[in-house]
């Protein structure tokens, strides 16, 4: 499957809840509506929480600033997707989905991309949801990659050197679910963002790890957890800018899913 990842920044005149509350009420049933016309197969809003984690993770790292969201949506393949914009249908729910980001997003500061999700640390089944009442939280971590890399090479390395290490303290970490998802370059992104005007530009990815919060704490606070993330934050210096990237941690918002 390919997936489009949508990292969201909210218009000016918007409070961080009224952004989310539209978002969440009124555009996700819109997409929902036209999700068959599209060929779009799942739908989930990731909602930024108003978290201690996120200055946390900043003040560590010397980050920017959290976004206020990220819209997952995940398509057999892109050619399914080109397919549903080419017909009236598709054209229509294609141009009414945009008129209504108008109304909430901030284009210039916000940016999409497609991907391929690359799993490291997988349940069985793979059903973790962060819902609002479930116990899970997920972060998010955005990343640019060092200008001394390449996009190849920084994803290679991400892959098979920060991957691994990743596995390796998983258990000590408390970390419950974490995925890989890699920016690929695809025409389609160029005109999908052409569309929306001066965006922001893409990530070389983003991961997404799952935690149960009452587990993190206690990973937080034992030697065999401060360790793991100690190794962490040390690899993560070899391929990501961390002044060109955003960490927060988010609930889920599920409106479609046919997976």
């Amino acid at each position: 499957m390919i997936r489009l990842t949508y990292v969201l920044r909210r218009l000016p005149t918007l409070s961080r809840q009224e952004f989310q509350w539209y978002w969440r009420q009124t555009h996700g049933p819109l997409v929902a509506q036209h999700a068959q016309t599209l060929a779009c197969r799942t739908y989930v809003q990731v909602h930024t929480l108003d978290d201690p984690l996120n200055a946390a993770f900043a003040e560590s790292r010397g980050l920017m600033e959290p976004y206020d969201g990220m819209a997952n949506l995940w398509w057999n393949n892109t050619e399914e997707l080109l397919h549903a914009l080419s017909t009236p249908p598709g054209q229509h729910a294609g141009e009414e989905l945009l008129v209504d980001e108008h109304h909430f997003i901030d284009f210039a500061r916000s940016s999409m991309w497609f991907a391929m999700e690359v799993p490291q640390v997988n349940p069985t089944p793979e059903t973790l949801v962060a819902t609002e009442t479930s116990p899970l939280i997920c972060l998010v971590a955005c990343f640019r990659h060092l200008p001394t890399l390449s996009l190849d090479d920084a994803q290679l390395y991400w892959r098979m050197q920060h991957g691994p290490k990743v596995r390796a303290y998983a258990y000590a970490a408390r970390i419950r679910r974490y995925i890989q998802v890699h920016m690929l370059a695809d025409p389609l992104t160029d005109q999908l963002r052409a569309r929306r005007g001066g965006m922001d530009t893409p990530f070389t990815g983003h991961a997404e790890v799952w935690w149960d919060r009452q587990e993190l704490t206690a990973a937080l606070g034992s030697p065999e957890g401060l360790k793991a993330f100690e190794t962490f934050l040390e690899d993560e210096r070899a391929f990501i800018d961390y002044a060109q990237s955003a960490f927060w941690v988010a609930k889920e918002h599920v409106f479609i899913d046919q997976s």
